[in-house]
């Protein structure tokens, strides 16, 4: 097994980065023996990842950084870096790396003091590994401050610093920064590509991999969560039964306030979770004496986890409901092939029974107006508007369509 192992369905982007690690690997050689670099290279300091949601961005990203600071005996014997399971390569994969600093948004936007210390590291040559890696794992939430940080790194970046950005597309991105990164598009990998990793990585029953994997469409980690989580399959499961129940107003709102309350309700899960290693984590590192409290004068570091944390679970909750919108718009869309007499494959097969009931029931029109008022909901939600509102503008769009 490899770092490469778990970029389901992308050789290309695979063989790229490979040979893009080699030639990173030959310069760092290169300078501990004090001698000239290579002529040639196929590494350079800045690499924007985009794709499709589901594609494996952050993966590719993450690998690429796992591979850069392999230190691999086979490596130095001229094996490809990125061996999966050296000092090097573990600690990169996860996330603890001194010398690979990850930045997510934690709220709708990466502000500038979110950016500020990562900037500064950037500067700084590795503590330990063989390169500074900085991956921006959302890098279409840079505002404008934050991305003029970016950009100042970018431009003059210290010698042995690698930004990795992630984005869902190009034009996500300032074109002044991705025009200082070598671009890598990855696709959406086949169905039949992810239910084979749920297999190969996860232990998935075959049957299992298949139906998730084709549920999602594509997307492999919420192929994953879908094949490996009850409580995943059982919240499809209600969202593939709300097109039938929308039959009068009072259905809507209610089915409206049941979709936030779901999302609230899984963000409050995932939080939980993450929150409390956190907390623990960082009172540790400041020195919290028996019982929890706290040395004089650290209180505000603990304000400002809280602060992020709190920014981070409205994140969630808005980043889960549109997984029920995204299952949302795949049911109306095999509603449409059907409509159409597609020979498109679908991905809902578990809900025939509704689909071929709601095909027969409208039009292709108004499965296209309804498919309307899902993206309608998405782009409000990015706006802000508050979720029940924009959720029941949509179930009443649903039921009218």
């Amino acid at each position: 097994m490899t770092v490469w192992d778990d970029l389901v369905g992308q050789e290309r982007v695979s063989a790229a980065l490979a040979a893009a690690a080699r030639d990173a690997d030959a310069l760092v050689t290169a300078a501990a023996a004090d001698e000239p670099p290579p002529e040639t290279s196929r590494m350079t300091h800045a690499w924007l990842f985009t794709g499709p949601p589901g594609a494996g961005r952050n993966q590719a990203a993450r690998a690429f950084a796992a591979a850069l600071q392999c230190v691999s005996p086979d490596r130095a014997l001229g094996g490809t870096p990125g061996c999966g399971f050296c000092d090097g390569c573990h600690t990169a994969l996860l996330g603890t790396h001194a010398d690979v600093t990850a930045v997510a948004a934690v709220g709708a936007e990466i502000l500038v003091k979110d950016m500020r210390d990562t900037v500064r590291k950037s500067f700084t040559a590795p503590a330990g590994g063989r390169w500074q890696i900085i991956l921006v794992e959302d890098a279409e939430r840079l505002n404008e401050k934050s991305a003029n940080a970016v950009l100042k790194a970018v431009e003059e970046p210290a010698p042995r610093t690698v930004w990795l950005l992630c984005a869902p597309s190009i034009e996500d991105v300032l074109p002044t920064i991705r025009s200082r990164c070598r671009h890598l598009n990855l696709c959406t990998p086949s169905v039949d590509a992810v239910a084979d990793m749920l297999v190969r990585r996860d232990g998935v029953d075959p049957l299992a991999a298949a139906e998730a994997a084709r549920a999602t469409q594509g997307h492999v980690d919420r192929a994953r969560r879908l094949a490996t989580d009850p409580a995943a399959r059982e919240r499809r499961a209600a969202v593939l039964k709300l097109p039938l129940r929308l039959d009068e107003v009072g259905a809507c709102l209610r089915a409206a306030q049941e979709l936030v309350d779901a999302a609230a309700e899984d963000a409050k899960q995932l939080a939980e979770e993450m929150d409390g290693r956190e907390s623990e984590e960082l009172k540790a590192a400041l020195g919290a004496v028996q019982g929890g409290r706290l040395p004089r004068g650290t209180a505000g570091v603990m304000k400002d986890l809280e602060d992020m944390q709190k920014r981070r679970r409205t994140r969630t909750q808005r980043d889960s409901l549109d997984v029920a919108l995204g299952d949302l718009t795949a049911f109306y869309r095999d509603v449409l092939a059907l409509q159409l007499g597609s020979r498109v494959a679908i991905a809902n097969a578990d809900a025939q029974d509704a689909l071929d009931r709601l095909a027969r029931a409208g039009s292709p029109e108004s499965t296209l107006r309804r498919i309307e008022a899902i993206a309608a909901c998405r782009e409000a939600l990015d706006r802000n508007v508050a979720p029940l509102l924009a959720v029941e503008a949509m179930t009443m769009a649903l039921r009218a369509g």
